[in-house]
């Protein structure tokens, strides 16, 4: 008697990364448009660059584009909050619009350079079939900053970084053409990690503008009060809240690690570059210590040896 359908063992399905789909010639300034950008703003960790295949290139910095000027709508400080999410919405509402419309809806004679942006991610999204779930994720999570100041907890946390850095891991996943729940969740976990990262070295500036990340949770289990950071250092109670967030981080990159070995190719020496550059980030948030208040650490010349160097090592425990 043959086996019943249940006694088959499962087949394994090896999901092969499509490449992504180059962009036709007639949205070569679209795209440049969004290159220019990425290629204009500081980051510490590397966006669109040599690493990635060139034919990703383009379309992580379409991602990169939108989340960018977005970012820059929500951080308008003098704006009153209402303008700056009315902003925020007609941002998204433009990008719903320009991806249900052909690529000949565009017929102005000289786009703007956010004109161009939105088509240049527009053909990206209907090509490589991306989400748009995962950009409302980025507008909520960028109009929850002009409006959320405090979290209560690190659930809360967690939820703002899987809605603010998630979604760009996500996205530079698919457009790689990788589509794997295991896989998304150690991109999940690195990307939340960077977004910590952030939030520390950013620790003196964010509490200037008015922002604390620090989960109220831990600051009341360090006997921290918010009266403590008018003085010029960070004070032990201060420092001790610190260290937990840090090592909160730590696991968070430590689960995201899988992410840089289980992609083939250039991808995976990007992800790595970028991993071990949001570690090193950390450990200077680290070493800069109580000074934090006023310090903003930044990565600069003298830390590519040491990132160098542990790329080299990247098989055996860093």
């Amino acid at each position: 008697m043959s086996p019943s359908p249940s006694s088959h063992p499962p087949i394994e399905h090896h999901h092969i990364p499509h490449p992504p789909i180059p962009h036709p010639l007639s949205l070569e300034p679209a795209y440049a448009a969004c290159v220019s950008l990425a290629r204009a703003h500081y980051e510490n960790f590397p966006v669109a660059s040599w690493l990635l295949p060139r034919a990703m290139r383009p379309h992580v910095a379409a991602v990169y584009a939108f989340a960018r000027v977005a970012d820059d709508i929500a951080d308008e400080g003098t704006a009153p909050a209402a303008d700056r999410l009315a902003r925020l919405e007609a941002w998204q509402q433009r990008l719903h619009a320009a991806v249900a419309a052909s690529e000949h809806g565009f017929n102005a004679a000289s786009p703007a350079p956010e004109d161009l942006m939105m088509m240049a991610l527009a053909h990206s999204i209907r090509t490589l079939d991306l989400p748009l779930t995962l950009f409302d994720d980025l507008i909520s999570a960028f109009g929850q900053d002009t409006m959320t100041t405090r979290y209560d907890s690190w659930e809360e946390v967690f939820d703002y970084c899987r809605r603010s850095a998630n979604p760009i891991g996500r996205l530079v996943l698919l457009i790689a053409g990788h589509r794997d729940e295991r896989l998304e969740r150690s991109s999940d976990a690195m990307c939340t990690a960077l977004q910590l990262t952030n939030f520390w070295q950013d620790f003196g500036r964010d509490w200037r503008a008015g922002r604390l990340y620090v989960p109220r949770d831990v600051v009341v289990a360090c006997r921290a009060r918010e009266m403590e950071l008018e003085g010029p250092w960070l004070t032990e109670s201060w420092m001790a809240a610190l260290a937990q967030c840090v090592a909160k981080t730590r696991v968070c990159f430590e689960a995201g690690r899988d992410v840089c070995d289980a992609v083939r190719g250039r991808l995976r020496y990007e992800l790595r570059f970028t991993w071990l550059g949001g570690t090193r980030m950390l450990e200077l948030v680290d070493r800069t210590g109580a000074a934090l208040l006023n310090r903003r650490p930044a990565l600069g010349p003298r830390d590519v040896p040491a990132i160098l160097w542990r790329a080299t090592r990247w098989p055996s425990h860093l």
